[in-house]
């Protein structure tokens, strides 16, 4: 072998040794699945379970930082391999994307200065925040503005909570697990009558989206979810951010 093919040969064989690389794309705006801490570095639930992926199927993954709404079109346009972003898995997402086996089963609520209202039907002709391009701006919009109830769109679920503790939103419509992890940490507010599930608009929990068509990494998430829940893994960081 002349030393030409010899390190064409090393080439391919280093090539084949290294791990596949795969970029994620999140949005880190909606504790405690995915936010900034103190050092800009990026945390939460979803990234730490992406990052134990990506060990336990020997990928290579870098995490990208987008606005909810840009999420699913930068798959659609293959700038980015997969999101993870505590996205509700829907029949009109899933017509877009791929999604992985569920890893988080959800629900919706809203939360509302404590004592303001009695119930979620006190909201006809108020102003509700919602997180723009998710799930919950859509049954908003689809169930209760015919009621009169009014939705303001933001570009974070942080961003609307804000403004209601500055009085200039009546409540907010948003995941149960993160509106939780919020009234940990601010008093004075509360939440409003019951868990909403409606598998027509929140799915059936939230799943990790690939580009369409994309078998060989979904069949690897795939694989990866089922030995991490074997392995009690996925049971550990459960408990890390939501425990009971």
């Amino acid at each position: 072998m002349n030393k030409t093919l010899l390190s064409l040969a090393l080439l391919a064989a280093f090539g084949t040794a290294q791990a596949e690389e795969v970029k994620f794309v999140t949005n880190a705006a909606y504790p405690p699945f995915e936010f900034v801490d103190e050092n800009n570095e990026m945390q939460g639930f979803d990234l730490d379970l992406a990052r134990a992926l990506c060990d336990v199927a020997e990928l290579e993954c870098s995490f990208h930082n987008q606005a909810f709404d840009s999420l699913i079109p930068s798959l659609k346009f293959r700038r980015y391999h997969a999101a993870i972003a505590a996205m509700d898995v829907t029949p009109e997402r899933a017509e877009q994307v791929d999604f992985s086996d569920i890893y988080y089963e959800n629900s919706a609520v809203f939360v509302a200065p404590t004592g303001k209202f009695d119930s979620i039907d006190e909201l006809n002709d108020q102003t509700v925040g919602v997180q723009n391009g998710t799930s919950h701006q859509k049954y908003v919009q689809d169930k209760l503005e015919s009621e009169g109830l009014k939705s303001r769109p933001y570009q974070s679920v942080q961003d609307a909570l804000l403004d209601m503790t500055n009085g200039r939103l009546n409540a907010v419509f948003a995941d149960t697990a993160v509106v939780g992890e919020w009234l940990g940490k601010n008093d004075g507010y509360a939440v409003l009558g019951e868990r909403i599930t409606d598998n027509d608009y929140f799915g059936t929990g939230f799943g990790i989206a690939v580009t369409k068509g994309n078998q060989e990494l979904l069949d690897k998430l795939n694989q990866g979810l089922s030995e991490l829940k074997a392995n009690g893994s996925y049971d550990r960081l459960y408990q890390k951010y939501f425990p009971q």
